[in-house]
């Protein structure tokens, strides 16, 4: 492999829904694997070690969500919005399709995009998963609330 994950620079490319995300790319041919983090991740928080194992023979894509990390914009408060975001950011990098890794929440949004988009969607890994609206997947726990604050629901 010619460079690592952690070696590899940040880059952004401008989606056209006016978002300019950043992103990180290893690896190369075949179809893309597209990685999307978990609640308040950004591109640091991939392991590179798993990240450059995946990358051996295939190309690899991650990206900051919508307001998340070096990405411009609002943090979405769906996750339809955050699919129609990554769908976006797929896009703008002229994937035409794509094996689909979500991580913890955004395994919903995974899902969510082969609803949305089927024909962009080869495979579909679910990693921490559950299906959008399994028992207990409803609301947060007191203490990520704690941790992270009420939402506003009057900027929604």
């Amino acid at each position: 492999m010619a460079q690592s994950y952690a070696e590899a620079p940040a880059k952004t490319v401008s989606a056209g829904n006016g978002i300019e995300y950043a992103y990180r790319e290893v690896g190369e041919g075949g179809v893309p694997l597209v990685l999307l983090m978990h609640f308040r991740g950004n591109l640091d928080y991939w392991d590179p070690a798993l990240v450059d194992t995946l990358a051996e023979d295939r190309r690899i894509i991650a990206f900051d969500n919508t307001g998340v990390g070096g990405s411009s914009g609002t943090t979405p408060s769906t996750v339809a919005q955050m699919a129609l975001d990554a769908i976006a950011f797929i896009d703008a990098m002229d994937v035409a399709q794509a094996d689909i890794l979500g991580f913890s929440l955004s395994s919903f949004v995974a899902q969510e995009i082969a609803l949305i988009r089927p024909a962009l969607v080869r495979r579909l890994v679910l990693a921490s998963a559950a299906p959008q609206g399994a028992p207990g997947m409803h609301g947060w726990a007191k203490w990520v609330i704690d941790a992270v604050g009420e939402p506003d629901v009057n900027s929604c």
